[in-house]
């Protein structure tokens, strides 16, 4: 063995009760377990330590920050070993040269700029290739975002897709599962994405079904319309015979506190009806986005060049405040702003950081943030519930995705914290879950939606990715205040049986490779 971790106990993924074992790890995977009479190369005394399969990130937004950032502590510390990315519609793959500069600056809230990567990419395989080519911090699965296919296609307008448009939106979809993407993400409440009817969604999601992907929508409402987005979702998978992942899955503004049972009720119909459903979910109050996300669509209409344009017009201006401030725009979910819930996160411009960590008092500074930094602004929106929170995790096909931004000055604690948080909080301090049932949350299951075979479990024969964690310390260090300290009570991370975190503190490997899943035409 090149390595005996011994007198674990051992929480596998399932959902099964633990045990105490050692756990032999020979060429980069589980190759013993139970009782090892023989030594290793290396051993890990592990009494007191729980040893779970390391934890996989079912919505990460870590496209740019893995090849700007070798050390990804972000992630690493908390015992991630797998993100998946091309989250909400809209990434860096694939593009031609107009489109990559179009995603660049209209989620420039999200990854920054990228003026310090080298895009010398274009398809999914390329991105994939940089991914390896690199080294990486942590495992990295991708989606192709239907959002940047018809920037790339169709481009940034309002209007249905010809049919020659359809058909080359299909083509690209197809080529980036082939290349080993593991499904498509939208996101609907986003420019492009949001201008795709249901019917060309449906098309879209023909073709991630016949290669056996899942589609992951980012879908039209969180807030007034959120239960009729969810219908139209399972509705159109249903129809287009493919799995659905609802990202972020969560039941935000006033019009839906206590109404999880709502959507949970949704599902379990689907579910008893032959549905393969599953979905994601932070274990956080607050979103987080970008400013320029809560305009209303008409407003983002043409890219970020127009939209710049109608915010400098006053009278343009004057329509979208109303749109957000008496109406409700379909960018913030029809439901009116309330700008003392809107708190900025981060900047791309310095000369703004004193924004930082303060709330909105009105449209004009939103404006003038938005003009000023050239739409980069991110923003926390604190319009969730705890009980729907609650709800929703307990569901027996939700799993746990991070959507951690890591840009901007203070973001969200979720992008540091979320599977520590799982851990310390929601299980040992107030038993929501119970560790077994967590840890299949967090692991078990997701590689299953991911079809990935070798992965999410501690079993013989499976890749030796685990993390290793004290269940009575294991917390969240980061907070609103502080959203970038690091966890506490994870003392050790494995990729492929290499260390990547140990005794506390990162090392310098880079473990972490693209993970391709191979597809299988299945229509």
């Amino acid at each position: 063995m090149d390595l005996v971790i011994r007198g674990a106990r051992v929480v596998d993924g399932t959902g099964g009760p633990s045990y105490t074992a050692d756990v032999g790890i020979h060429e980069g995977r589980i190759a013993e377990l139970g009782r090892i009479a023989g030594g290793g190369r290396r051993t890990l005394d592990a009494h007191g330590l729980v040893l779970a399969p390391g934890f996989i990130d079912m919505h990460a937004h870590s496209d740019l920050a893995l090849l700007r950032d070798p050390d990804h502590s972000a992630k690493a510390a908390q015992g991630v070993t797998l993100e998946v990315l091309g989250q909400d519609g809209l990434s860096y793959a694939p593009v031609d040269d107009r489109t990559l500069d179009e995603v660049r600056a209209a989620i420039a809230g999200w990854n920054g700029t990228g003026e310090d990567i080298d895009f010398d990419w274009r398809t999914v395989g390329g991105y994939l290739d940089r991914l390896d080519a690199q080294g990486i911090a942590v495992n990295a699965a991708y989606l192709v975002p239907q959002g940047t296919v018809r920037a790339h296609v169709v481009g940034w307008g309002d209007r249905p897709a010809t049919p020659a448009e359809l058909d080359r939106m299909r083509g690209l979809v197809a080529e980036g599962l082939a290349q080993g993407a593991v499904g498509m993400s939208s996101g609907l409440t986003y420019t492009p994405g949001m201008y795709a009817s249901g019917a060309e969604l449906t098309e879209l999601c023909r073709v991630v079904a016949a290669y056996g992907g899942y589609y992951c929508p980012h879908h039209r409402s969180y807030g007034r319309g959120a239960l009729a987005a969810y219908a139209e979702m399972v509705e159109l998978t249903r129809e287009a015979g493919c799995a659905l992942h609802l990202a972020h899955a969560t039941m935000n503004f006033g019009e839906n506190q206590g109404r999880a049972g709502e959507l949970l009720a949704l599902l379990d119909g689907a579910l008893a009806g032959g549905a393969d459903i599953t979905l994601d979910s932070y274990p956080y109050t607050p979103g987080c986005t970008t400013l320029v996300a809560l305009l209303p669509s008409w407003a983002n209409e043409g890219g970020p060049e127009a939209v710049l344009a109608r915010l400098r017009d006053d009278a343009v201006a004057e329509r979208i405040r109303y749109a957000l401030e008496v109406e409700g725009a379909d960018g913030c979910h029809g439901v009116p702003v309330d700008w003392s819930t809107i708190e900025i996160a981060g900047t791309t411009d310095p000369a703004f950081g004193a924004y930082v960590g303060t709330r909105v008092p009105d449209w004009d500074t939103a404006r003038r943030l938005l003009l000023g930094d050239r739409l980069g602004p991110s923003i926390l929106q604190h319009v969730g519930h705890e009980e729907n929170v609650r709800a929703i995790m307990r569901h027996p096909v939700h799993t746990g995705g991070s959507d951690g931004i890591l840009q901007g000055a203070k973001p969200h604690p979720r992008a540091y914290g979320t599977f520590p948080h799982y851990l310390g909080h929601y299980v040992r301090e107030l038993g929501v879950l119970s560790l077994e049932e967590c840890v299949a949350h967090l692991c078990g299951r997701p590689a299953a939606r991911l079809r990935l075979p070798d992965r999410g479990l501690v079993r013989v024969g499976h890749r030796a990715d685990l993390v290793l964690f004290d269940p009575l310390t294991v917390a969240a260090g980061s907070t609103y205040e502080h959203p970038r300290a690091l966890p506490t009570g994870i003392p050790h991370v494995l990729i492929d049986g290499r260390f990547v975190v140990r005794d506390g503190r990162r090392t310098d490997v880079l473990a972490g490779r693209a993970v391709r899943r191979t597809p299988h035409r299945g229509r």
